[in-house]
């Protein structure tokens, strides 16, 4: 679906009467000028900064699945945009020996393709260009935190099943906190109903690659370490809410992380931030963004120990 086609629709679903057509209108067309205002008059985000901020980290996503299914990253006509364009190392294609984790790899990676030019149709010429991406030394540094591997080895995400699912743990349950997280500063219905959607596709996500560790888990219970200590870092460097949840243990599963109402939780764009560069002193680059996102949100949320 082209972006004038997905505009015209959703105008015309959101608008409830032509005061709201004339004002989405205008907003759009603003953001097709690739000059958005960063806050609302509210000082809040606005709907193209957050918008670009998910779209920073769908770039992240996509490149990750579509290496590790398909052995290629996005094409070019998907990357280029606002900001500094970057390139992403590591990556390649998994020799898969399980029929159901190649499978589910490929579905999520044709989903994250979907989303990342999904985003770039709605935000037209404003739309942020891919910044460089890691996917070698990050996972290094971030299995090195966990006490996976010792300082000096190196974690390969795209070794084997197993490790791929691990690395893909480590982004699922970031990208469903990361809209659940912004959905109250989505001031635009359009645009709310729009990421109310992502957010399920990535519950999904998230909801397959636990409930698929879990199974690895029944028949090898390091699996359950593995997964607890990944849980860890991202609570510790996250900011200093202990939310983070594992998978819990074989005689007792915690496949959907809620709180004590049923309900995910979310994280702000700061704390997401924390996690992606693997830094909790809010930095500005690092980890799996070693230039920075590219757009309006791009620092981290300071001392996640204070």
């Amino acid at each position: 679906m082209s972006g004038n086609r997905f505009i015209d629709d959703a105008i015309n679903r959101s608008a409830e009467t032509a005061d709201d057509r004339a004002k989405l209108t205008s907003m759009v067309a603003e953001a097709g000028t690739g000059t958005p205002t960063s806050t609302t008059e509210e000082g809040g985000p606005s709907d193209s900064s957050i918008l670009n901020f998910a779209l920073n980290l769908e770039y992240l996503e996509a490149e990750f699945y579509l290496r590790g299914a398909t052995g290629q990253g996005l094409p070019d006509d998907m990357v280029g945009g606002t900001g500094r364009p970057g390139g992403v190392s590591g990556g390649r294609q998994v020799d898969f020996r399980s029929p159901l984790i190649k499978n589910i790899a490929r579905e999520i990676a044709m989903d994250e393709r979907a989303h990342v030019a999904f985003l770039r149709d709605a935000l037209g010429d404003a739309a942020a260009a891919r910044p460089r991406i890691s996917l070698d030394h990050s996972f290094t540094a971030a299995a090195t935190a966990a006490g996976l591997i010792k300082p000096g080895e190196v974690f390969d995400a795209y070794a084997n099943d197993r490790n791929f699912l691990f690395a893909a743990f480590l982004f699922e349950d970031v990208g469903v906190t990361a809209f659940k997280g912004a959905a109250p500063f989505i001031s635009n219905k359009t645009y709310l109903d729009a990421a109310a959607g992502l957010l399920a596709t990535e519950a999904y996500h998230a909801g397959v690659v636990r409930a698929t560790l879990f199974s690895e888990g029944l028949v090898d219970d390091s699996v359950f370490d593995v997964v607890h200590k990944i849980s860890a870092v991202r609570n510790a460097v996250s900011g200093p809410a202990d939310d983070d949840q594992g998978l819990g243990t074989k005689e007792e599963a915690n496949l959907v992380p809620t709180d004590e109402y049923g309900r995910v939780f979310g994280r702000s764009a700061a704390e997401i931030l924390n996690i992606v560069y693997l830094d909790p002193r809010a930095g500005s680059s690092g980890g799996f963004y070693p230039d920075g996102l590219n757009g309006d949100i791009v620092q981290g949320a300071g001392s996640a120990a204070s």
